[in-house]
């Protein structure tokens, strides 16, 4: 009997360890940019465990990246809403998967950040300066990933308008906290998407930081154990850069308006011709909000009213959701 309970445990263990998570697909006003088209994805799906190790950076190393590599560089408007989708294999989505886009038990923050780079497409991806432009973390018991898991692989932020245009790194990472109770146990699934943003005023000067370097193994929100009744989790890393030179309220996840249309991309020498974005539901000022939009909360002036089936749910006192 102790033979049998220890193999469905140890079972059980290795499903939950091998429910690993990519972020394979970018979307920008809503439109996707196509199924791993712009983003530095590895073959394999595994973590970093390591805060000191390069590999933090944009993720390959011991998950080598998926070949070929993609040349693409993705045009982005400064102040557009872009969305990160998330998948457990690079098949993409699969309802039939228990754990896409990653197994429910993997709580913890999303956090994104953008490094100004020469050619986005380049290699080394090393000294580069990084600045952090999104995090959620524990929310009245809900964590970003939570969000993530209903949003079907999605998180939305938007990039700030007010940096300088030109070709960057966006960073967008997932910190499993199941296993953190001690160091390493925090599993960080990171890739890097491939972007020229375009038409930002260039008039801030964000603060930058060093990855690795950006956390340290006794930090709270990477040495954590979330089973101790947690109700206060501290997010790693600098604080969320603003453009009004404040601290910025955690912007709320939002799902994109879906669409068969896929925006063109360019290389990183030269430049795309692009047609009007197509934008989310909840950011227009009448009609209804579709599932998973925004439609209300502090600040919000866009329609309240969900489409049918769906009621707007509290979040937080900032974000309310159509759910």
């Amino acid at each position: 009997m102790k033979t049998s309970i220890f193999a469905a445990s140890l079972a059980s263990l290795l499903s939950v360890a091998s429910a690993h998570t990519i972020f394979q697909e970018l979307w920008v006003n809503g439109v996707s940019q196509g199924h791993m088209n712009g983003i530095r994805v590895p073959d394999y799906d595994g973590p970093i465990t390591d805060v000191t190790s390069n590999d933090l950076i944009c993720n390959g190393g011991i998950n080598p990246y998926h070949t070929p590599i993609s040349t693409t560089v993705i045009d982005v408007p400064a102040g557009a809403q872009v969305t990160a989708e998330f998948h457990h294999t690079l098949t993409g989505a699969d309802s039939s998967d228990a754990a896409d886009p990653i197994d429910a038990s993997h709580h913890g923050p999303i956090l994104a950040y953008l490094a100004k780079i020469p050619d986005a497409t380049q290699s080394d991806v090393t000294g580069l300066k990084w600045f952090k432009v999104y995090h959620d973390g524990l929310t009245s018991g809900t964590w970003a990933v939570d969000k993530l898991i209903t949003n079907k692989g999605k998180v939305s932020f938007s990039i700030p308008s007010c940096i300088a245009s030109g070709q960057y790194l966006l960073r967008v990472e997932l910190i499993a906290l199941h296993a953190a109770g001690s160091y390493p146990g925090a599993q960080l699934y990171m890739e890097c998407a491939q972007i020229n943003i375009t038409g930002g005023s260039g008039s801030a000067s964000p603060a930058t930081y060093s990855i690795p370097g950006i956390y340290k193994s006794t930090d709270p929100g990477i040495t954590v154990n979330i089973y101790s009744g947690l109700t206060n989790y501290v997010i790693p890393g600098p604080d969320v850069f603003s453009c009004s030179g404040s601290a910025a309220t955690t912007p709320a996840p939002t799902t994109p308006a879906t669409t068969s249309t896929t925006k063109t991309t360019t290389t990183s020498t030269t430049t795309s011709t692009t047609s009007t974005p197509a934008t989310t539901s909840s950011s227009s000022s009448s009609g209804t909000v579709a599932q998973y939009g925004q439609c209300g909360g502090s600040g919000y002036t866009g329609p309240t009213a969900c489409a049918s089936g769906f009621t707007c749910t509290a979040v937080n006192d900032y974000y309310y959701q159509c759910l």
